[in-house]
């Protein structure tokens, strides 16, 4: 594969808030997509999502109904990774766990044509972790969307320790065909980029709460008043999932070994409780009272 004009099907897995985002601008940027899930609910739950998204665009003008059509057209599901096998570039949208990307990726590599570049959306996991357990490694690269993907414009590239030059090129081709800023990681740590910065802040955030500092909404105030932020750091990690900012604080601190990147106990307990920000209904902020 040696130019962006030969990558025509793109493979997503995962249906999640950021595989159907990934693959509704696939889908906008002319590709046929194939979203594969292990569960048709989430599948269902996806496409819902995806035409929900599309909707919301027209009525801000930043979409046709043409254009909504072409991407609802664009976008097949399968609960069947056998669908995957004639894609030419596969993106990875899993949850960020470190076991069950690695099983993916084999997984994936049994599946997929041999040509094709196979990468992941992981935020805070090993490239090079991830392309070991294949059998193309030099095809195997990072491509770290933010979320909610169709608005937002950065994509985080990662190169493994085997990452070819060419997989790299054909990964930040694919990026900017999808209308993204592609901005280089350019060494495999833990978080990369955007989540070495972010989430210690968040922890500090959960911590400054923990140690009663300061309320929910006096830490979300000062932070968006005292820094510009658009929103507070509490209210980002709800946005996020704070099994997410749980799981990438577990990354930072293991792969780095630094006690400033150990989760706030109260993070910790608030996953355990099942209070995992808006998707749950309960976070820092009770989504549910609101409803």
């Amino acid at each position: 594969m040696s130019s962006i004009s030969s990558i025509k099907k793109i493979g997503v897995v995962g249906a999640g808030q950021m595989g159907n985002g990934i693959a509704q601008v696939a889908a906008q940027s002319g590709f046929d997509v194939v979203m594969y899930d292990i569960r048709q609910e989430s599948l269902d739950e996806g496409l819902r999502i995806i035409s929900i998204s599309c909707e919301r665009l027209i009525k801000k003008n930043m979409m046709t109904e043409d254009l909504r059509k072409t991407i609802i057209r664009g976008i097949s599901s399968t609960t069947r990774m056998s669908d995957l096998s004639d894609c030419d570039f596969v993106i990875e949208a899993a949850t960020e766990n470190v076991e069950l990307k690695l099983n993916i990726f084999r997984q994936l590599d049994e599946t997929v044509q041999k040509s094709a570049i196979l990468t992941s959306n992981t935020s805070s996991i090993s490239i090079t972790q991830i392309a070991g357990v294949t059998r193309r490694p030099t095809q195997v690269a990072g491509m770290h969307f933010m979320n909610p993907v169709p608005l937002m414009q950065l994509v985080e590239g990662i190169r493994g320790l085997q990452t070819s030059p060419e997989t790299f090129a054909l990964t930040k081709a694919l990026a900017e065909k999808m209308g993204k800023t592609f901005v280089e990681s350019t060494k495999d740590m833990p978080g990369f980029i955007v989540n070495r910065i972010l989430m210690p802040m968040i922890n500090e955030a959960v911590y400054t709460l923990h140690e009663g500092i300061a309320s929910v909404e006096s830490i979300d105030q000062a932070m968006k008043l005292g820094t510009n932020q658009p929103m507070g750091p509490l209210t980002l990690a709800d946005f996020i999932g704070l099994d997410t900012c749980l799981a990438i604080m577990n990354v930072l601190h293991d792969g780095l070994g630094d006690s400033k990147y150990r989760p706030c106990p109260l993070l910790v307990k608030y996953v355990q409780a099942g209070w995992l920000g808006k998707k749950s209904g309960r976070g820092f902020y009770n989504y549910a009272a609101v409803k």
